[in-house]
């Protein structure tokens, strides 16, 4: 028999880390979730029975498949909200696994792999997949600065290479992850396949240079989402001449064909509504629901 569980106890938090000033990991318990997951897929977390539904990568799954890990970047109202969580805390609910997952392939020449910001941690256990089915693995993780470079440890004992970026030069090279990957290409190096995953206009000048190249490369895309069943449609995106729901048909998609241009103007529908509802919800305390 199940042993019956409380409502909205069953998500509990665990290992809760900050990462950097605004960066934050947590352990969920989710054994259904952590079981059924594959590379390249989310989750859709409820902090509270009044919040909003924002989903997340799996960063990966603990051994025994009992809980998963999740990165997140405290920019918005809920996900501050789920910063002040603490460890035995517990997540309202979670939706997931949610996507399609990345399919996995053994090549004959080195994957490279393009990772910025919170971009390690969707980029994280699809680079264990691939390096578990026997390919090389040569990354390239980027930030602005050495506080806000996430899971180096992780990404290093799974990459043959780790290159570092920062935008001041305080930890690796100083510049843009495309810089690096530039240089390697421009210096002989031929991929067989190309990952990006980061801020979107990291990801359009990477797959501008791996389309340049001749590398078929893939981008995880992060629009707007809602119910993560394709019915809202505030996930949709342009790839070739067809729309795709990201929340189903993705969020990986071949990078190449992706409007890039369409996606980013639509990530900014609702900022504005986003601004006054954090700047109000400030003044009163993030320990409110919204």
């Amino acid at each position: 028999m199940h042993q019956a569980i409380e409502w909205g106890k069953q998500f509990r938090i665990n290992n809760k880390k900050w990462l950097s000033d605004r960066t934050f990991s947590m352990w969920i318990e989710a054994p259904d979730i952590a079981r059924a997951f594959r590379p390249g897929q989310f989750v859709i977390v409820r902090i509270n029975e009044l919040g909003e539904r924002i989903p997340l990568t799996i960063a990966g799954v603990d051994d025994s498949k009992t809980q998963i890990l999740l990165v997140v970047q405290a920019v918005g109202y809920t996900t501050q909200a789920m910063g002040q969580l603490n460890n035995s805390d517990y997540l309202m609910d979670i939706v997931g696994p949610l996507g399609r997952p990345v399919e996995i392939h053994k090549y004959s020449d080195p994957i490279l792999a393009v990772a910025g910001g919170v971009g390690a941690a969707p980029i994280l256990p699809q680079l264990k997949a691939y390096r578990e089915a026997g390919n090389e693995i040569i990354t390239v993780l980027g930030a602005k600065t050495a506080d806000q470079l996430l899971l180096v440890d992780e990404l290093q004992k799974v990459s043959h290479q780790l290159h570092i970026t920062t935008d001041d030069g305080s930890s690796g090279r100083k510049g843009l992850v495309t810089e690096v990957v530039l240089d390697l290409l421009d210096k002989g190096l031929k991929p067989a396949h190309m990952i990006a995953i980061g801020p979107p206009i990291m990801m359009k000048f990477t797959c501008e240079l791996a389309v340049r190249s001749g590398v078929p490369v893939m981008a995880s895309l992060n629009p707007i989402m809602v119910d993560g069943t394709g019915m809202c449609g505030g996930c949709r995106v342009t790839v070739g001449d067809k729309t795709y729901f990201a929340c189903v048909d993705g969020p990986d998609f071949d990078g190449s064909q992706v409007n890039w241009n369409e996606m980013m103007s639509r990530l900014g529908t609702y900022s504005a509504q986003e601004k006054q509802v954090l700047e109000h919800n400030c003044k009163i305390g993030l320990g409110r629901t919204i």
